[in-house]
């Protein structure tokens, strides 16, 4: 049974925008028609990836709570976890948003930097004060380092993503702006002098409500 190029497989009639479907196509072809299962399949990745979007917001309220010093009843170690789970859903979703932008090197690149500083920084999450990692050479007195290293890289993502989302010309320019102030206070984690990791955390809720409400919005809802 073969598909109509006006129906999904489910037989609903296909709404694509097609300035944003975007999809590869061999050189020197001119045809913009896509196959409808390729057309499916993007328009699919890029709902999901809007929707996505709304974890950015989500993980700086998480990481603005955490910076309070509130005596939450899990502790604040769940709560910084699902900061960071939240923050990686979120670069991944701004990630391929970004992917048809001019920037998408830059927003690769800074996915690829942020999920590395997260897995130097996961490890010495949980880890007290004056304890080393077991299984690994690092003395007791190197871990605040290491920390400091981790975060530093996940901070060095999230300015190459504000920095992608400030020149894409998808969204607003100052959120990509207030990303990379946010990366700032990110990177230097919660051994920053207060309040900035508690301002920080604002600038992310501000750049990550922007940017989710704008995305959601570039092309029509399916």
């Amino acid at each position: 049974m073969s598909i109509s190029q006006h129906q999904t497989a489910s037989g609903r009639p296909l709404r694509v925008a097609p300035a944003w479907v975007g999809g590869a196509r061999p050189a020197g072809d001119e045809d913009p028609v896509l196959p409808v299962r390729d057309v499916v399949w993007i328009w699919s990745v890029r709902r999901y990836a809007r929707a996505a979007l709304w974890a950015l917001p989500l993980s700086a309220v998480l990481l603005g709570w955490s910076t309070l010093g509130v005596d939450t009843p899990p502790g604040p170690l769940p709560v910084g976890l699902a900061a960071g789970w939240t923050a990686t859903i979120a670069m991944i979703a701004l990630t391929g948003l970004l992917a048809a932008s001019r920037t998408r090197r830059s927003a690769l690149l800074g996915l690829l930097i942020g999920l590395a500083g997260l897995v130097l920084l996961l490890p010495f999450a949980a880890l007290p004060a004056g304890v080393g990692p077991d299984g690994v050479a690092l003395p007791a007195d190197r871990v605040h380092t290491a920390s400091l290293v981790g975060a530093g890289v996940f901070g060095l993502g999230w300015l190459l993503l504000g920095w992608a989302v400030f020149r894409s010309k998808l969204v607003n320019p100052a959120d990509g702006i207030l990303l990379m102030l946010a990366a700032v206070s990110i990177g230097a984690g919660t051994y920053a002098v207060k309040p900035l990791p508690t301002v920080g955390a604002l600038l992310l809720l501000a750049a990550g409500m922007g940017i989710a409400w704008t995305g959601n919005r570039l092309i029509p809802p399916s």
